[in-house]
């Protein structure tokens, strides 16, 4: 048996505190968010003082990259396994098992935490840039997955959209997996990789079309300054997370003094509170006129879900992004938006029963299915990141329809046209306006 040097012995130990002082980093940045977060609090944690922490990384906002750059590798090493697979269907079915795999082993304690990709943006310069290289040749990859013979005609914009689609359910996994004993995780992968693929629609037919399709489910937003916090406390919460989105950096977005901030707002936190139930409220608008209207429940769901993501590229939006969660400061706070997002993600489930009874859905797990529209409506808040010319008359085609449709069904491909890019003529109904009985 060969003996380790002192050599050898000194860089096992090296590699293993630092592992250690990166598992207990990502576990506080899911927490707590980059900017919410201590090298303090990081140390104490795996029984070190603040000291030890900085003899390998001198700041935080660089043990946070190192943390946002583990986990790039391993979403890497993922599409490199998958891509092992003879066809795309295999190699998204594998990318997803492998991401459940992951996330129940951490959540058994035989992998090391793994930091969520919500609170990035909270990076300052030049680190986010960094970890923006990384992210983009891992999506490259990613990509990759998805080229063959069924995906040969589509256009850039539809792989890169499509692409961010598989993303966004990979990154949703963990907000709603917890729901499940760990080892149910790879065959609900299955599941969401099977809608996924697949769609949801039970019989052949053309996406809903009605005159008059272009008018708003949500109507004109409140006017004045008040509405306009609102908008620009989203967006930067979207961008920079809770305690990045300072009350000096929504002022200035709006060219407003701090005095005036305060003339309209108590305090950040309720401004923040106010973007949940705007979002929320949004939400169960569109719900509200899915669950009254007379249509199928397949042409329900899709009519809603198309009304919120238009919302989130229109100039009302956009919708907070749900998954921002993980940073706000309060224990409390948190649970009660993770309860309210799961309500409302069962009333898209309860639309998605209907159409189970109607027949306009197939025979699905109408709970996962939920779980993917709500996810990608949230992540449709990052499509123009990659699909820069997406507009809200073109986001629908490009991105809605492949969600009920399925990336690679038939079903699909009569839903989107020839490749499911923007320009396709269709345009799903405006639902009509909530009822009067309580959304």
């Amino acid at each position: 048996m060969p003996v380790e040097t002192p050599r050898e012995t000194q860089t096992a130990r090296f590699n293993e505190k630092r592992d250690a002082i990166l598992g207990a980093a990502a576990l506080r940045f899911n927490e707590q968010g980059v900017k919410g977060a201590t090298l303090a609090d990081i140390a104490a944690s795996v029984g070190l003082v603040t000291n030890s922490v900085t003899y390998y990384y001198r700041k935080k906002e660089d043990l946070a990259t190192a943390c946002f750059l583990r986990a790039i590798a391993l979403f890497d090493d993922m599409a490199k396994a998958a891509a092992r697979q003879p066809n795309v269907d295999g190699r998204v079915r594998a990318y997803l098992r492998a991401h459940a795999a992951l996330q129940a082993a951490v959540r058994l304690g035989q992998h090391p935490p793994v930091v969520v990709f919500s609170d990035v943006r909270a990076l300052p310069s030049p680190q986010l840039e960094a970890v923006h290289r990384a992210y983009t040749d891992m999506f490259r990859r990613v990509r990759a997955l998805l080229k063959g013979e069924e995906t040969a005609a589509w256009s850039k914009d539809t792989r890169n959209a499509r692409t961010h689609m598989l993303l966004s359910l990979a990154n949703w996994l963990p907000v709603w997996f917890g729901r499940y004993e760990e080892s149910e995780y790879v065959r609900m992968a299955e599941r969401v990789a099977d809608i996924a693929l697949h769609g949801m629609v039970g019989v052949a037919a053309e996406w809903p079309v009605e005159e008059g399709g272009d008018a708003s489910l949500f109507g004109p937003t409140e006017a004045g300054a008040m509405d306009a916090f609102l908008r620009a406390a989203t967006a930067l919460v979207n961008e920079q997370g809770y305690r990045g989105a300072s009350v000096d950096k929504i002022s200035a977005r709006l060219h407003v003094t701090k005095g005036s901030f305060y003339h309209h707002n108590d305090n950040k936190l309720d401004l923040i509170a106010a973007c949940f139930e705007r979002t929320f409220k949004m939400v169960r608008q569109a719900l509200a006129a899915a669950e009254s209207d007379s249509g199928s429940g397949w042409s329900r769901a899709a009519a809603a879900t198309s009304a919120l993501v238009r919302f989130q590229l229109s100039a009302q939006g956009p919708l907070l992004r749900l998954s921002s969660t993980s940073a706000l400061p309060d224990r409390a706070d948190r649970a009660r938006v993770h309860k309210t997002l799961q309500q409302l993600t069962e009333r898209m489930a309860s639309v998605l029963v209907d159409g189970l009874v109607d027949g306009s859905v197939r025979p699905l797990d109408t709970s996962i299915a939920a779980q993917i529209v709500m996810g990608l409506v949230n992540g449709a808040a990052e499509l123009h990141r990659w699909v820069p010319a997406v507009t809200e008359a073109s986001v629908v085609a490009l991105y809605v329809r492949p969600i009920f449709g399925g990336l690679l069904s038939a079903e699909s491909g009569k839903l989107s046209g020839s490749d499911g890019a923007a320009g396709v003529s269709g345009r799903p109904p405006a639902p009509r306006a909530p009822s009067s009985r309580s959304a």
